[in-house]
């Protein structure tokens, strides 16, 4: 059995796994907003909750939403500010009696959809997230490639490539720089551009995209303007990494027209006379990420299967 922990912002999931991927069991808790110390202990209380549920054991994976540096050993770039400077995994290593293997939740995504999704006949995949924010994770072999920064995947914050002059110098990121690719194409950037060309305010992205499928000109102009950039930031990492699959996570990959259209697109940008990497939708949609942090734990590891 492998247990998996996703830590969200808002709630945080544990599930159970068998050998070949059978859940087990699940169970969700609310996150602590902004107490580190309870956050370590609804952690440790879930995976005890899990084992008295299921009457076995097994390794903890753990996704976060950040990374840990190689340098310090702290959790770093985390959306979840209590995470940050903290020294996660060994608080969760004493409480629980054994390491855990933490990773970034895009890599988890990933992971996931590389082992038993929508990648799962694939050597090398890249998983995106278009969300709030958009996160990547690239997984060779089954096994998540975290980097010697352990920045592995972070395309959100690259530049947007080829831009055009209206998209330069682009918006405001968190980051404190302009146009990286996740101020275009997370739900907020969507809803900005849309706002931007005349279209109503106070909508959410997935309104937006309800709008372009109804046949509103305005939304349905927003949408190819991110079709056209999301084919332009996904043909830069085909450059790059050149891998298999490609599968999409976040509410923005709920977009049909994208699977179709995209690949069309980032044939021009390409530097290849043929593309054949496919675009994918992902199979285990919110469940990709505590699935991952469960598969973080390879086949070949110590643990005992149902």
């Amino acid at each position: 059995m492998r247990i998996g922990i996703d830590l969200g912002g808002t709630k945080i999931e544990a599930i159970a796994l068998a050998g070949d991927g059978r859940e087990l069991a699940r169970l969700r808790v609310p996150t602590p907003i902004g107490d580190y110390v309870a956050t370590v202990a609804a952690v440790v209380d879930l995976v005890v909750a899990i084992e008295e549920r299921t009457q076995s054991t097994g390794p903890v994976g753990v996704g976060i939403p950040g990374t840990l540096s190689p340098a310090s050993g702290l959790v770093k770039n985390a959306n979840s500010t209590a995470l940050i400077g903290q020294p996660f995994d060994r608080d969760l290593e004493a409480e629980l009696g054994r390491p855990p293997r933490l990773a970034n939740d895009a890599n988890c995504f990933a992971v996931s959809e590389a082992v038993d999704g929508a990648g799962r006949d694939a050597d090398v995949v890249f998983g995106v997230i278009l969300g709030t924010g958009v996160g990547g994770g690239l997984v060779v072999n089954g096994s998540p490639l975290t980097g010697r920064n352990a920045i592995a995947g972070e395309w959100g914050h690259n530049p947007l490539p080829w831009p055009a002059d209206d998209e330069r110098p682009g918006p405001l990121c968190y980051c404190a720089k302009r146009g990286c690719i996740e101020t275009f194409l997370s739900g907020p950037g969507l809803v900005r551009d849309y706002e931007a060309n005349g279209g109503e305010g106070g909508l959410a992205a997935t309104d937006v995209a309800a709008r372009a499928e109804a046949g509103e000109p305005k939304a349905g102009a927003a949408i190819e303007r991110y079709e056209k950039r999301l084919a332009r930031a996904l043909a830069s990492v085909i450059n790059v990494v050149d891998p298999d699959v490609i599968v999409l996570g976040g509410g923005l990959s709920n977009i049909e027209r994208l699977y179709e259209t995209v690949p069309r697109l980032w044939r021009d940008w390409v530097f290849s006379d043929r593309v054949e990497t496919t675009l994918r939708k992902n199979q285990h949609g919110d469940s990709s990420g505590v699935r991952g942090a469960a598969w973080l734990w390879p086949s070949d590891s110590d643990v005992t299967d149902q």
